[in-house]
């Protein structure tokens, strides 16, 4: 007993993943979707549906499949050893894109401070370069300093963000959001899928509450439990945010910001709870791209150690923090972050947005499709199977359907970056095949 109340409730372990979730993702998208118009809002609900099947996919398979790796073991049941590469390579690139954006952000977030930072296309390159190894060199520290700076600097966006969707209806305006609802006169349909990449973004770390099935009470319960209401609750908070942000900020003056959550609380208040609201948030990404450094460089050195990446990335320096795989993560961010360049932070963003959403979603296709593999070694009940079987049904649609919404350009680099991977594969490949001559008849 004394054991098992030292470990995560339910509770505690459904606001982990709001927070993971959460996090500075969201901070962006209120101008990217207010591009669309208001009805992009509806994008929401089939993001959240499809996010929390997903996420109570891998809740299961953390449940049937005991091996460490999480979605690249889950890959390797149904698929083999290249599996499990292809899905770390990818969710590693998935990673270094996803840290560039966040880099945007803060540097979006930044310059209401130093104007001259969105005066054109080098400034904000240089300013998301100066993030990307500002937190790089804050890193070689080791991990303990991250891990306490991200979990309190996390709060600097989630609160606003949060409060929003409480106090925010004080301010809030019908006919704004009327006005805002399609200012460009879209289908609905396509409004929602052009939004799908944007909403699938910030739902990203779904599955968190996997990564901590041995730290729970009754985890076979509260595990999957967690997922799907940590899921349904960040969806509640981003949809009443953004919903608020658009019937108080008028769509034109919302869609060219760097800024939303900082404009609409200078709307509600003044200026000056605006510029508290934008450093807050700057905090915020510098923390969150602190920690997702860490976690990057960490993921490149547990494949590395795996002898599926070059042994630079597991070298560690005297704090147990991989320098040199540090290092190289800033490089390759840093090339990301040339090769997308723009003068306008929403644009940069979407673009990155949308590559790291296809680079995720073809590992959770993979990993997904382990999940009846990992059902059959336990002989898991009939009816047990039928209701898991629906709801991966359900999420692999959505999968499906947002590799579709992400555009031509998106999954055709996505696809020539699966293939890279293949051809990496291919050369390191005799290190876990068998050698046939070395078998009996």
């Amino acid at each position: 007993m004394a054991d098992n109340n030292k470990k995560m409730s339910l509770a505690g372990l459904t606001t982990l993943v709001m927070v993971n979730m959460m996090g500075s993702g969201i901070i962006l998208l209120p101008s990217s979707m207010a591009q669309l118009g208001a009805v992009s809002l509806l994008s929401w609900i089939v993001t959240a549906i499809g996010s929390m099947c997903i996420a109570y996919c891998f809740a299961q398979c953390g449940i049937y499949c005991v091996r460490a790796g999480g979605m690249s073991a889950y890959s390797e049941e149904a698929h083999g050893k290249s599996a499990f590469f292809l899905c770390s390579y990818l969710y590693f690139l998935s990673l270094v894109i996803s840290n560039v954006a966040i880099s945007i952000a803060a540097v979006g977030y930044l310059s209401p401070f130093l104007p001259w930072l969105a005066s054109g296309a080098i400034p904000l390159f240089i300013g998301t370069l100066s993030m990307i190894w500002l937190t790089t060199f804050a890193n070689f520290g080791g991990a303990s300093l991250t891990g306490r700076l991200g979990s309190i600097t996390v709060w600097g966006i989630i609160i606003p963000v949060a409060g929003l969707s409480i106090i925010g209806w004080f301010w809030f305006s019908p006919s704004v959001f009327a006005e805002a609802w399609n200012p460009n006169q879209l289908a609905v349909s396509d409004a929602i899928t052009r939004s799908i990449p944007l909403t699938l973004w910030a739902f990203l770390g779904m599955e968190s509450a996997a990564q901590n099935f041995d730290a729970v009470e009754d985890p076979k319960r509260n595990v999957p439990l967690a997922c799907l209401l940590g899921t349904l609750g960040a969806a509640v908070v981003y949809v009443l945010s953004t919903t608020v942000i658009q019937g108080i900020v008028p769509n034109a003056e919302l869609a060219n910001s760097s800024a939303p959550f900082a404009l609409v609380y200078a709307q509600m208040f003044n200026d000056t709870v605006g510029d508290i609201v934008m450093a807050l948030a700057v905090l915020a990404c510098l923390g969150s791209l602190l920690g997702w450094q860490f976690t990057l460089a960490q993921t490149a050195k547990v494949t590395a150690e795996q002898g599926m990446f070059p042994q630079v990335f597991g070298r560690l320096n005297r704090y147990n923090a991989p320098l040199l795989g540090l290092v190289c993560c800033a490089i390759l961010q840093s090339l990301i972050a040339l090769s997308t360049i723009s003068p306008n932070v929403s644009e940069q963003f979407n673009k990155l947005v949308n590559l790291a959403s296809v680079t995720n979603l073809i590992p959770c296709v993979t990993s997904l499709s382990g999940f009846l593999v990992i059902m059959y070694w336990p002989q898991v009940e009939l009816s047990v199977f039928r209701r898991n079987s629906l709801i991966l049904l359900v999420g692999m649609l959505y999968c499906f359907y947002a590799l579709f919404a992400s555009g031509m350009d998106a999954v055709f680099g996505a696809a020539l970056v699966m293939v890279a991977g293949y051809l990496l594969f291919g050369v390191i490949a005799k290190r876990f095949v068998a050698d046939d001559r070395t078998l009996g008849a």
